[in-house]
Order: structure tokens, then sequence, then C-alpha cells
């Protein structure tokens, strides 16, 4: 008892208040957002987020009290865990497929929890392993590429899904980690332009063969080879054209940006955002992706000016327990699972005031969401443990 006391007092205070201040924001804006649905399942929803939020709490301490090198020493048989999940969901009766996509494990038709949530933090394991482990000479074009083909499996199986957002944040979390072991620049500048060419590649695709009269149906047989789906094709053509369906596949963006453009310097005020409250921000979305267009409309841009401040408390937290961490493996698991979570506040925030397309990227401890908050506290309390164990000999 004594020596977890003492751990516990060792603890990242920063990172551990950013956490509760997130957490509570997020449930009082997810009732605000499930305020005007007419049954329960609006307030079934907030109260669920309470008891996920503690889930994530008893989480968040088992880790944060767990030595982190025995997860580092596991780590390729938790990466392997993470890859069998993932195949899971492509099993019937095991895989659940929600909205067409196959995203969840479930039992009896009961979800239990989203593979591609536990796969990030594994791979932030596997990484800080392959790259910090001592002695190893990372400078080495062969562990570059290894950290690729680990980096792309699971983000592969993940785009299968298909769940396109989620993918993407397997890349940043690949090249904080090669960046802080200390990875050759030009290797990183590399990945970085084979990346921008993959991308260039997929607008060529959508938007190109219209412009050369390329039949419909032709168009749509190589979006499909080209991994493209029709929505999400909709998706990048609404980003670059906001005034395109508006009714349709344009209606989320369009309301989010006016949700967030009308909340002035102070918002309306709690529970009277026009766009929350009268159901312009869709139900289906507003606690999980558009949380964030309810405090901006609601709170304004003191709101959100306090949010990001909160948020950067804990990206800050995270790395300077990085920068504390007793070993090199303890400091890339920390900058992984940083990035991991900037990433997320990054893609959430820019697609919600239009700067990105919609990705269904929640928003780090305020979205609702079981898994995700679960798996969010957990790395939390991952980056804890390195801190704890900064220079500490127990």
């Amino acid at each position: 008892m004594r020596n977890i006391i003492q751990q516990l007092r060792r603890l990242n205070f920063p990172i551990l208040a950013a956490m509760f201040v997130l957490l509570g924001l997020g449930i009082v804006f997810i009732y605000s957002a499930t305020a005007n649905m007419a049954d329960r399942e609006g307030i079934r929803l907030y109260e669920k987020q309470i008891g996920w939020a503690a889930l994530g709490f008893a989480c968040f301490l088992g880790f944060a009290l767990t030595d982190y090198h025995y997860l580092t020493r596991l780590a390729w048989w938790i990466y392997a865990a993470g890859l069998i999940l993932l195949a899971l969901v492509f099993v019937p009766h095991i895989g659940l497929e929600m909205y067409g996509a196959k995203r969840w494990l479930q039992v009896g038709g009961a979800r239990l929890f989203q593979p591609a949530e536990f796969m990030k933090i594994a791979l932030a394991i596997v990484l800080a392993r392959l790259f910090g482990w001592p002695g190893r000479p990372v400078r080495r074009l062969r562990y570059a590429v290894i950290g690729v083909l680990v980096t792309l499996l699971p983000a592969a199986l993940i785009i299968k899904q298909p769940d396109l957002g989620t993918a993407i944040v397997f890349f940043p979390v690949l090249l904080g980690v090669m960046f802080a072991a200390g990875a050759p620049g030009k290797t990183i500048f590399f990945f970085l332009a084979t990346a921008g060419l993959i991308v260039l590649l997929a607008l060529s695709v959508v938007f190109l063969p219209a412009r050369f009269g390329l039949p419909e149906q032709e168009h749509k047989e190589l979006l499909m080879r080209a991994g493209i789906t029709p929505y999400q094709r909709e998706r990048i053509l609404v980003f670059f054209d906001s005034g395109r369906d508006p009714l349709g596949s344009g209606w989320n963006k369009a309301q989010s940006r006016i949700a967030v453009g009308s909340g002035g310097l102070f918002g309306k005020g709690f529970l009277r955002g026009t766009q929350n409250i009268l159901g312009f921000l869709p139900r289906t979305v507003k606690p999980t992706d558009f949380v964030f267009a309810v405090i901006a409309e609601e709170k304004g841009f003191a709101g959100v000016l306090f949010t990001l401040t909160v948020f950067a408390v804990l990206i800050y937290g995270a790395l300077r327990s990085a920068a504390v961490a007793r070993d090199k493996m303890g400091r890339l698991l920390c900058v992984g699972l940083a990035a991991m979570i900037f990433c997320h506040i990054f893609i959430n925030i820019a697609m919600t005031v239009g700067l990105a397309p919609i990705t269904g990227i929640p928003l780090p401890l305020i979205s609702y969401g079981g898994t995700f908050i679960v798996s969010t506290m957990s790395a939390l309390g991952i980056v804890q443990s390195v801190h704890i164990r900064g220079d500490w000999q127990s």
C-alpha cells in the first residue's frame, strides 16, 4: 500500500487535472447535445458516458501503477493480439456490421468494443520497442521499413472495415516515434513525400475522370478499385465545394460551420444553441463527432479557447513525461501516445470548422463513446506510468 501511495504522489497532475476537466466538459455537453431528444435515449447517453468515464479511470489507474516495461516486453504479443481482434470483425457472428461498416466485436448481437481503439495503443507500444530498444541503430533504413510495415498492416485492416479516419491516425504516431527516436530526416521526409503523393493520386482518381468524360459507372468502378467508397468520395467533393448538396451529403459540414460561427464571443448559453436544440446538427453525431460544434455554439469563442487550452495542457503534460522518462522506450511511448491524441484533436476540430473533410474522428475525452473513452484514458495511464518511473528507483 505504501508503494502505491508513493506512486500516486508522483502522478503527472497537469495531465490528471486536464483529463478530469475534459471529461466534465464531455458529460455536460453530451447532455446538452441530447437534451432535445423526445425519448430517454439522450439521457441514457449522458448516464452511459459517466459509466464509461468510471471504467476508464479504473484502467487509467491500473496502467499508471503498472510498470510500462511489462508492456514493452510483451509488445509483439500485444500487437499480434490487436491484429487478431481486427481480423475477427470480418468473421460472421463475431464482427458486428452497423451502417455498412464492420468495426465492432459482438456477443449475441450485443456490442463489445472496437478493436481499432485497442490497436492504436498496441501500435504505440510496438513502435516504442522497435525504435527504443537499447543499442538499436535506428538510423538504418531497415528499421524504418519495419516501422512502416507494422503500421500499414493494421491500417489496411481498418480501411477495409471501412474506417479511413481511424486509419489515418496511425501514421502520425509512426512519424512522431521515428522523429523522437532520431531516425534520419531524409527518411522521414521520404515517407511524408510518399504520403503526399498517395493523397494526390487519390484526389486525381476522384476529380480527373469526370473532367475527361469518363462515364459515371466506370468512374465508380475505378474508385472502388482505388479503395474509395461512394460516401468517401462525396465527403471529399463536399470539402472542396461547400455549396455541393447542402441538403444531403453537405448538410453536416454546413450546419457545423453555422453552429461554430454563430457562437460569437461568449456563446448563446447552455441548452440555448439553436443549431443544437432545434436539431440542425444531426442527433446521431452531435454527441460524438460534432460535440465541439455544440461547445462553440453555446459557449462561443471563450469556450473554444478554454477547451483548446485544456487540451494544450494535456499534450504538454504527455511531452513533459516523455522528457523525464527513465529510458528511450518510455520516451517514445509517451511521444507516440501524445501524437495519437493530438491527431484526434486536430482532425476533429478541423473537420468541425470545415478545414478538413468529414472523417468521423471523435474528440478525446469529450465525445461520447465507450471504447474511445476507455482507450484514451488507458493511454494516459501508460503515460503516467512512464512519468512515475522517470528518475525514481523503487
